[in-house]
């Protein structure tokens, strides 16, 4: 009998919003190239690895939001369970801002040795050579441990092409879909951070305003791998596409010239798709298909205390430019926030119908509930002791309640409507449903719409609902 062995390092991914994880093919390839080997898991998709977590020196899991550090948790108690001396480091947006709660036991033993966050895969190398040498994790810079707290690393990284041939297959994920056909679907970055500073973003307390371009090359040759692994379609997944417009004109055209018949999407500011309106026909040209937006709300106050930069006029302008050059909109929503009233909720409603935005307006987009991590932006707001509550560091948020109870109810109703939607429902009859509560929440009937007599062609899509 044989007996398997397992490399001293694992990495688990929990979640990424549908797509084969980058958190794990980046710190794979940073890994492998500093002569390191490591085991890759998407616990996302694949079962999760006993043998790999009993045997490791080293557990670093992703954390890139919300919802896979709470898998993430979950994961770190049972490697503990099983393997008290390993040492268990989360990395990634989520892991910084909660740092406090995983470095710092709780009546059980701490979620993590260590935290990492912004460029983490130099503190991430360093770490796993330090403890391959004995060394103590406290040494390592840019390594958060519960006697030392250490500032995200933003020190410039030569980026590897990550490494993805031992991932999940692309058929395990979200696929595209358009024109009645559907397609599997890529995942890359172009660039990490943002030049923006909306208050919700986990982003901002990380990256303050920072951003990292990624080498046209390097971008191709994660995109010519997973072409050769079957994707038609490349989701560009950076916090906003057209941060710097030349670059991301530059790996548009350089995708379009060696893959002319694969499409892409991308995610920018409603501030971006006016100031380069010039530039989205030639990304049209060049592949686009639709463009990810966070429009957030219709109420000038809540877009204003969010800091979005923009308004709702501005918002129907880069619609009519959108429009223009011949792109779909994919608009996010932020429908409840301690700010947002009935009224505003409704206005919102109005809007999307009038806008003709039902088609692309999904039901668990009408249903987010703002999230306020410890270090969000939003905490640095002068009134912010008359909506923050106590802190839940346990679900990683501060508690709000809205002070009109209406609304946290209804936000539940949306939630549910959206958790037993099918996706294959008509999005005609599930805005309905909304709109149904939302007027009856308010005391009011809905209005009466003619459902239209002809429909278009569905919109170019993901079959992941979630953007953000």
């Amino acid at each position: 009998m044989t007996t398997q062995t397992h490399p001293p390092f694992l990495l688990l991914s929990c979640y990424e919003l549908g797509h084969q994880p980058v958190s794990l093919g980046w710190p794979l390839a940073a890994l492998s190239a500093a002569g390191l080997a490591a085991t890759a898991v998407d616990l996302s998709v694949d079962d999760f690895p006993t043998g790999a977590a009993s045997a490791a020196r080293l557990v670093a899991i992703a954390a890139p939001m919300h919802t896979a550090l709470r898998l993430g948790v979950e994961a770190a108690r049972r490697v503990r369970a099983l393997n008290p001396a390993a040492h268990i480091t989360f990395f990634g947006l989520y892991a910084w801002l909660n740092g406090d709660y995983l470095l710092h036991s709780n009546g059980e033993a701490a979620l993590a040795d260590s935290v990492i966050a912004g460029e983490y895969e130099g503190p991430l190398i360093a770490l796993a050579r330090a403890l391959s040498d004995g060394r103590a994790a406290v040494d390592v810079v840019g390594v958060s441990t519960p006697g030392r707290s250490a500032q995200p690393n933003l020190a410039r990284l030569s980026f590897p092409v990550p490494e993805r041939a031992s991932l999940p297959s692309l058929e395990k994920y979200a696929r595209y879909v358009a024109d009645g056909e559907s397609h599997l679907a890529g995942y890359v970055e172009a660039s990490r951070g943002c030049l923006h500073t909306c208050r919700h973003c986990p982003v901002v307390p990380v990256y303050n305003g920072r951003f990292f371009i990624v080498p046209v090359e390097t971008v191709l040759a994660d995109i010519r791998q997973q072409v050769a692994a079957g994707a038609r379609h490349i989701t560009f997944g950076d916090p906003d596409f057209l941060n710097g417009p030349g670059h991301a004109l530059k790996v548009a055209q350089a995708l379009h010239r060696e893959f002319p018949r694969v499409t892409f999407d991308f995610t920018t500011k409603v501030e971006h798709i006016l100031q380069q309106r010039a530039l989205l026909g030639q990304l049209r040209g060049a592949g686009a298909t639709f463009v990810v937006s966070a429009f957030e709300s219709t109420s000038e106050r809540v877009l204003a205390r969010l800091h979005k930069g923009h308004s709702v006029a501005q918002m129907e302008e880069a619609l009519n430019v959108l429009a223009g050059a011949g792109l779909t909109v994919q608009p996010t929503w932020l429908p409840f926030t301690p700010w947002t009233t009935l009224d505003d909720y409704l206005d919102m409603l109005t809007w999307i119908r009038g806008q003709g935005l039902i088609p692309t307006t999904s039901a668990v987009q009408m249903s987010i509930r703002l999230l306020v991590p410890p270090g969000s932006a939003l905490l640095d707001h002068p009134d912010v002791d008359s909506w923050r509550g106590k802190l839940d560091a346990a679900n990683f948020s501060w508690r709000w309640d809205h002070p009109d109870p209406h609304m946290d109810a209804l936000q539940r109703q949306i939630a549910f409507i959206a958790e037993d939607a099918d996706p294959a429902n008509d999005p005609w009859i599930l805005f309905e449903a909304v709109e149904y509560a939302a007027y009856a929440a308010a005391g009011k009937t809905a209005p009466s719409h003619p459902r239209p007599t002809f429909f278009p062609p569905a919109p170019p899509r993901l079959t992941e609902n979630w953007f953000c």
